[in-house]
């Protein structure tokens, strides 16, 4: 089976799956590893596909009644609050699935961040406290976007209204209405 062929696969098996699909359920489908499973998921997000990482597994969100949902909230605080931001969306139920900043120079920047739960949340804290790197909200006084994803709407009312209760949630401005569409 070819690289192309593989990801096909994937696609195919989260297309039909009735929910959340595993990576290591993925790897065994398709004969390789979880590791290259995370690799072509990676591709597939690359190619234009839009492939949801849930704490249950992956789903693919054009998948019709199958889609996870998922909220794009505009969020502000300091960088000593980043860990509370983050454990109120996991402990919630959340996946906090990449951070976006609204540049007014640079435009939109994102990048994925995957946090499922408070392991994931203390290795990106980690990761920006050993290296030179700084969040990717500083570029922004610490105004930033995160797309959450959860297993249903309820949830994620319930995540924003705890992140609006802790004073972390910010006015999407005019200008950035075209970004939350």
């Amino acid at each position: 089976m070819t690289g192309a062929e593989r990801r096909d696969a994937i696609v195919r098996a989260l297309h039909e799956a009735d929910g959340p699909v595993s990576g290591r359920a993925l790897a065994q489908a398709v004969g390789v590893s979880r590791q290259v499973v995370v690799q072509d998921i990676a591709l597939l997000r690359a190619d234009g596909r839009d492939i949801v990482a849930t704490n249950r597994g992956y789903v693919l969100r054009d998948a019709g009644e199958h889609a996870v949902p998922t909220r794009l909230v505009k969020v502000h605080h300091t960088l000593e609050q980043l860990e509370d931001e983050l454990d109120t969306i996991v402990d919630l139920g959340g996946t906090a699935l990449n951070v976006m900043v609204n540049h007014r120079v640079y435009g939109t920047i994102t990048a994925d961040l995957d946090v499922r739960n408070r392991r994931d949340v203390e290795r990106y804290l980690e990761g920006i406290r050993s290296g030179k790197s700084f969040p990717l909200m500083t570029v922004t006084s610490g105004y930033h976007f995160h797309r959450i994803a959860a297993d249903s709407e309820e949830e994620l009312d319930e995540i924003e209204a705890a992140l609006a209760a802790k004073g972390y949630l910010a006015e999407v401005l005019p200008y950035e209405k075209e970004v939350v569409a």
